[in-house]
């Protein structure tokens, strides 16, 4: 099939003919594009054309498409069987490394971000006897009821639900503050302090765009919630293993660290750790259910293992940070040659591209991007044979298969693409 034989074969199978939704490429305009195979930096899509790729998977593939470490790995692990149900070597292998990498003391594999994000709030409500939860406007912590919420009428005020099929009832037990606000963090604990469970936060906001924590944030969030005897749960889930090898290190302090598919090489997987005496509360050893069929799932964990040795020495994340910097210099070398109001954010392999002049502090300025320019400029960018996320408000990622003549191709399409997104 090309690639509008599947979008209309999708279009009859799943809801709005994609499995997810920023898929669908309706932020830009666009039509999907079905991907049929990866290699290195590169995808393929089902008319045969060829696209540098800066999705990543959303993040996940720091060491490109279908590396042939994490192939074999696969191959040799799914002849001795794909699923058991049951304690397997491979889980003790991949989390002996995650440990040591980490420095958590206890962990728990599960099947993607949410479920880390999710079960780590039952475990920080079980383990302080509180109900609320704080997030932050613009962080996105997975698809659970109560993260699926808005922030509400005031700077500092319980939250509202963002989907349909939420309860006001459980979406009220978030609470909703602006990113990068210490004043804002500081006046909902001193209000709200002794009914207030956990604080969850991306370690670095990176599904609003790239926003980087001030020096400031970091440290309040963590001194005020402990303050008041409440955990923080930092969301690494696209962050760990991506900046560095382990934690991020931006927040040291936190109670409970959440991992995302990095960990299984692109495959499906979630982790979520902390100190040992606190992930006892989970079954079987404590109160706090949490489970999953699959978790631990033998094909993921040999994924994982043959990915984490792939960076364990570090020289991985050398590499993939020189080519970040060196695409955030073509980005800006584009921007000024088309006068553009546009900036550039990068940390370590991750990058993005705001069609604002300067690059925001949290989601009220993300939101004052231009939408239509990026979505202009992201059809221009495609024809040119460059797949970026298909929405202003996603991350870029730089794969250490991406060389410099990927990115020197970039640029190139870059330049004539701002032109024609400012027109």
């Amino acid at each position: 099939m090309n690639n509008a034989e599947v979008r209309e074969a999708a279009a009859q199978l799943f809801p709005g003919g994609v499995n997810s939704p920023v898929r669908s490429f309706r932020s830009v305009g666009g039509a999907p594009v079905a991907i049929v195979r990866g290699e290195g930096p590169y995808v393929f899509d089902a008319d045969g054309k060829r696209y540098v790729d800066y999705i990543a998977a959303f993040g996940p593939l720091i060491l490109g498409h279908a590396n042939a470490a994490v192939v074999a790995a696969i191959e040799t692990a799914a002849r001795a069987g794909t699923a058991f149900g049951a304690l397997t070597p491979g889980e003790v292998e991949l989390g002996r490394r995650l440990t040591a990498a980490t420095g958590l003391e206890r962990v728990r594999f599960v099947n993607s971000g949410t479920e880390a994000t999710m079960t780590a709030i039952r475990l920080a409500r079980a383990a302080t006897g509180r109900d609320v939860i704080v997030k932050f406007d613009g962080c996105y912590h997975g698809h659970a009821d109560g993260l699926l919420v808005k922030a509400g009428s005031g700077v500092a005020t319980l939250g509202l639900s963002d989907s349909a099929g939420v309860p006001q009832a459980i979406a009220g037990l978030t609470a909703v503050l602006p990113y990068n606000d210490v004043e804002a963090l500081r006046t909902w604990f001193e209000e709200h302090g002794q009914e207030t469970a956990a604080v969850i936060v991306e370690s670095a906001a990176a599904n609003m765009g790239l926003v980087p924590p001030s020096e400031a944030f970091l440290a309040a969030l963590q001194l005020i919630p402990r303050e008041h005897g409440a955990l923080l749960i930092a969301d690494e889930v696209i962050t760990g293993f991506r900046l560095r090898y382990g934690l991020s290190e931006l927040l040291p302090r936190a109670d409970i660290s959440c991992l995302g598919k990095i960990i299984g090489a692109g495959l499906p997987v979630g982790a979520f750790g902390g100190r040992a005496e606190l992930m006892a509360l989970l079954a079987p050893s404590g109160p706090v259910y949490q489970a999953g069929t699959l978790s631990g799932n033998p094909l993921v964990m040999a994924a994982g293992a043959a990915m984490l040795d792939a960076l364990a020495d570090g020289t991985v994340y050398r590499r993939v940070e020189e080519l970040a910097r060196h695409l955030e210099d073509a980005l800006r070398a584009a921007i000024r040659r088309a006068e553009a109001p546009a900036s550039v954010t990068r940390m370590g392999s991750m990058v993005t591209l705001f069609f604002r002049p300067a690059p925001p502090v949290d989601y009220a300025q993300a939101r004052e991007s231009d939408t239509a320019a990026f979505a202009r400029f992201h059809r221009a960018m495609l024809e040119r044979g460059c797949m970026l996320p298909p929405s202003q408000f996603e991350t870029w990622f730089v794969s250490a298969a991406h060389s410099e003549a990927e990115i020197d191709a970039t640029a190139r399409a870059a330049h004539e693409a701002m032109r024609e997104a400012v027109l």
